[in-house]
C-alpha cells in the first residue's frame, strides 16, 4: 500500500492533566504514516524509556497501514525532558504528564485538516496505555478505540472508570506479573475492556510471530471500532 511518511512538530497546550490553558511552547517530534484513503488514525504512545522509533510500535504501526489506517508515532518527551529521564527515570512514570500531552495531540489531530475527519484510536505500551486510557477518559467524543500492548492500564487510576472507548488489553502469557495488574484494571474499566492473552510471549513480545500476533489483533480491533 502507497503511505506517505512525514515528520512535524506537534504544538502542545495546556497543562500536565490536559485541562485548557495558555500554550506551553512545546512541540512534540512525530512521524505521521498516512496510507492513500485512511479510514482512521491511531495515536501511538510509547513505553517506559522508549521513543517514537521503537522497533515494535514501528511494526505495529506498518500493520495498521496496510488496513488503510494512519498512523502518528510521537516522542512524548521534549530532547531536553529525556535527558532529565535518562538520569532519573521520572518523567516516564508521570502519568499525568504524558495523557496530558496525548491529549494535546488528539486535539491537534481533530483540528488538522487532513486528519480531523478521521476517527481516532490511541495505541499504547508499557506506561503509555496507562496516559493512553487517561487522554480516551478526557477525550470521550474524539477517542473511538483503545489498544494496550502489555501495558500498564492500573497506573491510570480512577480514570479507569471513566473510559468510554472500547479498550483491547493484549498481554503475554508469560508476563505473569503485567498480566495480574491487566486482570485487575480489566475489573474497572466498566464493560468497555477485552482482555487477550498472547500464548507464550514474555513483556516484549520478542517471541517469533508474537509481535505479528499483537499486530494481528490490534488491527481487527481498530478497523472494528474506527469504520
Amino acid at each position: 500500500m502507497d503511505v506517505r511518511a512525514t515528520e512535524t512538530a506537534i504544538p502542545v497546550a495546556g497543562g500536565p492533566t490536559g485541562e485548557p490553558g495558555p500554550p506551553s511552547g512545546i512541540a512534540l517530534t512525530a512521524d505521521l504514516l498516512v496510507p492513500a484513503e485512511p479510514v482512521g488514525v491511531v495515536l501511538f504512545a510509547h513505553g517506559s524509556g522508549s521513543s517514537r522509533h521503537s522497533p515494535r510500535n514501528v511494526a505495529v504501526a506498518h500493520t495498521l497501514n496496510d488496513r488503510a489506517l494512519a498512523t502518528v508515532l510521537v516522542d512524548l518527551l521534549t530532547p531536553d525532558e529525556e535527558q532529565v529521564d535518562e538520569r532519573t527515570a521520572e518523567l516516564r512514570f508521570d502519568i499525568g504528564l504524558l495523557a496530558g500531552r496525548l491529549v494535546g495531540i488528539v486535539d491537534w489531530l481533530a483540528a488538522e485538516p487532513a486528519l480531523g475527519r478521521l476517527p481516532i484510536g490511541l495505541f499504547g505500551a508499557s506506561t503509555g496505555a496507562a496516559g493512553a486510557l487517561v487522554a480516551a477518559a478526557d477525550r470521550p467524543d474524539l477517542v473511538r478505540a483503545v489498544v494496550s500492548r502489555g501495558g500498564r492500564p492500573d497506573l491510570a487510576g480512577a480514570a479507569l472508570s471513566r473510559v468510554r472507548a472500547p479498550s483491547l488489553l493484549l498481554v503475554g502469557g508469560r508476563d505473569e506479573q503485567v498480566l495480574a495488574l491487566n486482570e485487575s484494571a480489566l475489573s474497572r474499566l466498566d464493560g468497555v475492556g477485552e482482555l487477550r492473552v498472547v500464548p507464550g510471549a514474555t513483556h516484549l513480545f520478542e517471541e517469533p510471530g508474537t509481535l505479528e500476533q499483537v499486530a494481528d489483533e490490534a488491527g481487527g480491533w481498530f478497523t472494528t471500532h474506527l469504520r
